[in-house]
């Protein structure tokens, strides 16, 4: 998530129509193309317009600047934290919107030239084809302070190799674009240099064939190695640590290993898990754990709940002391409450996993098969039609 300035003369989102292919650019570069409401209301406006249209193929998105998107507004929560639900519609919009790029069914290409983190990434990991560069620099940093790994990244994150998910979603690491490579969170590499003829090609297709599209995007990929100090190569440490059963062992587990011989990079790792929010911390390796036997309906209903009773003060204020140690008052010096991880009480915990009030649960379809009531309910379930609505008036 970041924090986002407005002006309202400045469209958010950008489209580009060429033939049979839409382009859409995030287009708030000072900001790193936070994720707004107006963003979240025309990514989903124009998304069940495209899957439609009968004369829509091809599918584009890109961010303007030097970032993809750097994820959702902390500002926009922190200002609403007096007023209950405050949020609760462009969570929910943005809920909706997760669970229809996940299953969309027409060919879309993401091409991330940049940050892409929390809910940013979810615009890159679930398409079809993910173009990242050199320049690209991925994280879900959410648990750090105070919040939870969300945009369907439970289902994502808890289907990486190992324990390599609940490693970046407890520690925020951040992962290059050869790295999300090689952890198949990502599809082709092609460097920065290149990446503005890929997408005049691609914006010349007439096709939306998954063939025809991968073919092209490779005449400008590379095969790529990851780095010999990537964290990837670390993963036989990462799995013996983040295995464990509770928060409190793995950190001590971690804490062992960093004690031998060339595991200086332990460290720093540590350090940042011990300022993070022990709230956090819990609920997130709770919520990754449990995706671990969910499907993708059940993750992103189970993420909206979290992010409810979350922004609801439901067991701790620790989001918002967050958001206003990181962009408000910007001092990095939370005071979580509680304030360790033997404090927090993990009865409390799965209070913030209950569901809602049964009118405002995610309308998403249970399944992803292409069955009649899919169909049907496809671009249903949408905020208009949500109980939310009229619980928010």
């Amino acid at each position: 998530m970041a924090q986002e300035g407005r002006n309202m003369d400045e469209p958010v989102v950008l489209v580009e129509e060429k033939g049979s292919v839409r382009l859409t650019t995030l287009n708030r570069p000072r900001q790193l193309n936070v994720i707004s409401s107006q963003v979240v209301r025309k990514l989903a406006e124009y998304l069940e317009m495209w899957e439609k249209d009968d004369e829509t193929k091809l599918i584009l998105i890109k961010g303007a600047g030097r970032a993809f998107s750097a994820g959702g507004d902390l500002k926009m929560f922190y200002d609403g934290r007096e007023s209950k639900d405050s949020c609760l519609e462009v969570v929910y919009r943005m809920y909706w919107l997760c669970y229809h790029i996940h299953t969309y069914k027409k060919t879309q290409v993401s091409l991330v030239n940049g940050i892409s983190m929390g809910g940013g990434a979810s615009l890159m990991v679930p398409m079809k084809f993910s173009v990242v560069t050199e320049k690209t620099v991925f994280a879900t940093p959410e648990a750090s302070i105070g919040f939870h790994t969300d945009c369907g990244f439970s289902y994502i994150h808890s289907r990486l190799p190992g324990h390599l998910g609940e490693f970046m979603a407890l520690t925020g690491a951040r992962l290059n674009g050869k790295e999300l490579i090689a952890i198949g969170m990502a599809t082709h590499f092609v460097p920065s240099v290149k990446l503005v003829e890929l997408e005049a090609r691609l914006m010349s297709l007439d096709s939306g064939d998954t063939d025809v599209v991968r073919s092209t995007i490779e005449e400008f990929s590379e095969e790529v190695n990851i780095d010999q100090d990537s964290i990837l190569n670390k993963q036989s440490i990462i799995n013996e640590c983040f295995s464990k059963e509770s928060v409190k062992e793995i950190i001590q587990a971690f804490e062992a290993e960093a004690s031998k011989e060339g595991s200086e990079w332990i460290t720093p790792v540590i350090k940042g898990l011990k300022r993070s929010s022990p709230t956090g911390l819990k609920i997130t390796l709770q919520s990754i754990r449990e995706g671990r036997k969910q499907t993708l309906s059940d993750c992103l209903k189970k993420e909206f709940r979290l992010t409810v009773n979350i922004l609801r003060n439901t067991i701790s204020p620790d989001v918002y002391e967050g958001i206003r140690a990181l962009t408000i008052d910007k001092d990095n010096s939370p005071k979580w409450n509680p304030a360790t991880l033997d404090e927090v009480d993990d009865e409390k915990i799965n209070l913030v996993f209950k569901p809602l009030e049964d009118d405002i649960e995610l309308l998403i379809p249970e399944t992803e098969e292409n069955s009649e009531p899919l169909e049907i309910h496809r671009w249903g379930g949408k905020y208009e039609t949500s109980g939310c609505a009229s619980v928010r008036g």
